[in-house]
């Protein structure tokens, strides 16, 4: 893919909506400017997992967290540790 982007008199672009696809950014992402030699790579930044909408599938009604998981274990082991 090739595309191309004018700089205003600020520095600032629009990235084409085939690169934003291509990248999967959004309004109000952050994207990053690597440079390595000639070239500068674009990548989009990531704080969270792409799978972090997938937490929790598979384990209806139980809450994340350890000491969450370590509780509803007792309960189901039949462990009374009030």
């Amino acid at each position: 893919m090739q595309r191309e982007a004018k700089i205003t008199s600020k520095g600032q672009i629009t990235l084409p909506r085939e690169v934003r696809h291509a990248l999967g950014v959004k309004a109000g992402d952050k994207i990053v400017f690597e440079q390595n030699g000639d070239d500068v790579r674009v990548r989009p930044v990531r704080k969270e997992s792409v799978f972090e909408k997938y937490r929790g599938i598979g384990n209806p009604g139980l809450p994340s967290g350890r000491t969450a998981v370590l509780k509803a274990l007792r309960e189901f082991r039949g462990h009374d540790d009030d």
